[in-house]
Parts: structure tokens; sequence; C-alpha cells
């Protein structure tokens, strides 16, 4: 079976990284489990944190995982360098859980992209620490975030 191309598709340019990165962050703001991996190959392989993922089936399950106990997800995505097939991002998302408790997890993502335009490897590391609900930074309603939100660098994250 052929894969669809989801463009932008390799090689990239700096501009067409940053659509790339903005595409990925509006999927997972969607917290669309199904819809997520299909930006990523059939046999994708994906460390998360601890946990390793091969393929669409798999990270459907890590997602739904994720997303049933990271509760009022918002996530923001931003460009750190590119190369023809490959982009690296950070990251930083807001989350709480079923008792009210607040987060901000923070990280780092390397992705390589096949031709095209489905990433096939993505390399996840990232640290949670608690927060005060007084100290949340990303507010809009749920789903894509508002082009006028600030990104990382406005936040100083």
């Amino acid at each position: 079976m052929t894969e669809a191309v989801r463009p932008p598709a390799p090689p990239f340019t700096r501009e067409t990284a940053i659509g790339k990165v903005r595409l990925a962050e509006d999927a997972w703001n969607s917290r669309d489990p199904q819809r997520v991996s299909l930006g990523y190959t059939a046999d994708s392989r994906w460390r998360n944190r601890t946990e390793f993922a091969t393929g669409r089936e798999a990270i459907v399950a890590l997602l739904t995982r994720k997303w049933n106990t990271e509760l009022d997800y918002r996530l923001i995505k931003e460009l750190w360098a590119y190369g023809d097939d490959r982009i690296a991002v950070r990251f930083a998302y807001e989350h709480r859980d079923d008792a009210g408790n607040w987060y901000r997890s923070y990280g780092n993502e390397n992705w390589e992209f096949d031709e095209h335009g489905l990433m096939r490897t993505r390399h996840a590391s990232i640290n949670t620490l608690p927060i005060a609900a007084s100290d949340r930074r990303y507010f809009w309603p749920l789903g894509r975030r508002p082009d006028s939100h600030p990104g990382l660098s406005d936040l100083g994250f």
C-alpha cells in the first residue's frame, strides 16, 4: 500500500519545517489519537519518555492512555533545528490530573520523515513538574492554539 503524502514533505526549508511543526502541534492539541497517528508511517518507531512504541496501533494506544490521564491538555511546539528530512523541536504542555493538580511538561523531540512527509521516527525526552494553577500560561479553549497566543519563546519557556 502506498502512503498518502502529508505535506510539507522533505526536503525541508525553514518555512516548511515551521509549518510541519505547527501541523503537528495542531494535531496533538486535538487530543484525537487516531488523527495524530495518521501523521506517522504505519511502522513508525517512537521513544516517548521510557515507553517505546512501533506502529500506528501502538501510537494510538499510547496517546489514548496519555490523554485519559492528562486532562485539559494544551501544547505549544517550536522549531529548534531542521535538515533535509529531519526536524528537532522543543515543546511545553500543560495538563491537570483527575484530582485537579496542574503540571507543565517540557521536552525535546527529534523527528525523521519519509519522502511522503510521514514521520518514521520520533524520539521524545520529557520532564514534568507540578505547577500551581496560578502559574498556568495556556488558557485558550481546548483545541488548536490561536495564532495570536504567544509561543514558547514569547512566554520565556
